[in-house]
């Protein structure tokens, strides 16, 4: 073994210099590693609980997505049998007294492109009617139970007439 005659002011250098390299290592080796993966897992969770929370949400939408397409299945299957839309709004027209106000009624039907669902659309021209018949044939529309709504609506004064309207509307339902 060899012995080194050092004096005490090398002996602290070098007792200082083993604290300063074991401790080095000591953070180096097992105190970095542990903060870092610390850091590592804690990241994780954040990525993963927002992962979770954009699930949560998605699994929401996709259930009122569901719910909305068994109550459209529902109200398709409530229909009378052998609804058409065109017959509908002609009966509507005769109950609430605007069927000698009709000009024109245009049936047409288109398919979706992205659904793939088919679409009845019939364009009816009304003139000579009040705000008042308007609405409430309007909201007999919107609020049957066969699923009917309309698309478009362009409203104008009938000439002179005072307080008369022209209505062009475009109405559609799914075709089942």
């Amino acid at each position: 073994m060899m012995k080194f005659n050092l004096n005490k002011r090398e002996k602290s250098a070098v007792y200082g210099a083993l604290v300063f390299v074991g401790v080095f290592l000591l953070v180096q080796f097992i105190i970095a590693p542990v903060f870092n993966r610390r850091d590592l897992l804690a990241e994780r969770l954040e990525t993963k609980t927002k992962l979770l929370a954009e699930m949560k949400a998605l699994q929401s939408e996709y259930s009122a997505m569901k719910n909305k397409a068994e109550r459209s299945k529902q109200g398709l299957e409530n229909r009378p049998a052998g609804f058409t839309l065109f017959s509908f709004l002609e009966s509507l027209a005769g109950e609430t007294g605007m069927k000698d106000n009709i000009d024109y009624m245009k049936p047409s039907s288109v398919v979706n492109e992205d659904s793939g669902l088919r679409f009845s659309r019939v364009e009816m021209k009304l003139q000579g009617i009040d705000m008042n018949n308007l609405t409430t044939f309007l909201y007999r529309v919107e609020t049957s139970k066969n699923m009917v709504v309309v698309r478009r609506l362009s409203i104008i004064r009938a000439g002179e007439a005072k307080g008369l309207l022209t209505a062009v509307l475009q109405v559609e339902a799914i075709e089942s």
